[in-house]
């Protein structure tokens, strides 16, 4: 299976090569803003078979052809033994581009379905399950940077689960430390519009493997919070990249978390300001 490097006919060449520059934009832009990638990293690129991490592994494959800054990419890929899972499709896929890659074979599939009570949400311990097989393989082969296909709407998603049901004001940022502090997790496209992947996806014509092999899950909270941002930004445009914008110009002494700005010491910051204004007069009277 030879993978498609032209846009279909649905998607003018044109307008293909506009969306590929910006998207390759946002990634480097991203990537420089969070100092993702360094010289001699070697970038572990998490490939599930959706739109989100072919679009990934494709822009990082073509800004490591252009970058100044050397780097590897190893696309590696969680076979959880879901039932109709079609194992053949990114071997094939990657064989044919040329990319190195490894499949992970774990059978957590099985495990969720023994742990978790019929009707409940499966996908927390199945992320568990799937990051700790990820970190694993990552710590056993040299890799600095694991890199996640999140984009914008992720990332804004997960702050509104975390404000409705956690009662948190906490988001998914570009980059972080794993807990044990012994992973980097990159996320190259946090500015990156999904409906923009969409459009890239379906003018690359990757082989997409459906999401649906666990089953139908009707009652998932990011679910409900994604129908309300899609008439959020339908009602107003441009209302997501606002919300985007928002987590990257954090005021946290306008907020009310005393671990993050010191509430306690206003009184003595007053004090010091006052001693400075009154110098300042003293100073400027005997220059005067």
């Amino acid at each position: 299976m030879q993978p498609s490097l032209l846009p279909s006919a649905t998607e003018p060449t044109q307008n293909f090569k506009r969306l590929q520059a910006r998207l390759r934009g946002l990634v480097g832009k991203a990537i420089g803003d969070y100092q993702m990638i360094g010289e001699g990293d070697r970038v572990m690129v998490c490939l599930s078979g959706g739109k989100d991490s072919y679009t990934l592994l494709d822009l990082l494959l073509s800004l490591q052809r252009s970058s100044p800054v050397h780097f590897d990419l190893v696309a590696v890929n969680l076979d959880q033994k879901q039932p109709g899972f079609p194992a053949h499709v990114l071997p094939e896929y990657l064989t044919a581009l040329g990319v190195r890659y490894h499949v992970i074979e774990q059978d957590t599939y099985s495990v969720v379905k023994r742990v978790v009570p019929l009707g409940k949400t499966q996908c927390g311990l199945c992320s568990r399950l799937r990051r700790g097989a990820l970190y694993r393989w990552a710590g056993e082969n040299g890799i600095t940077k694991i890199a996640l296909g999140h984009h914008r709407e992720d990332m804004v998603e997960t702050l509104f689960l975390n404000l409705f049901h956690g009662g948190k004001l906490k988001a998914m940022p570009p980059k972080l430390l794993s807990d044990n502090g012994q992973h980097i997790v990159i996320r190259p496209l946090a500015y990156v519009p999904e409906r923009e992947i969409e459009r890239y996806a379906r003018a690359r014509q990757f082989p997409i493997i459906p999401c649906t092999l666990c089953g139908s899950q009707p009652n998932l909270q990011r679910e409900a919070v994604a129908r309300m941002l899609r008439e959020w930004e339908q009602a107003s445009p441009g209302r997501i990249e606002t919300i985007f914008s928002a987590l990257t110009a954090v005021a946290p002494s306008q907020l009310a978390d005393t671990t993050l700005f010191d509430f306690a010491g206003l009184e003595a910051r007053r004090a010091g300001l006052a001693r400075e204004l009154s110098d300042d007069a003293v100073e400027a009277e005997i220059d005067g």
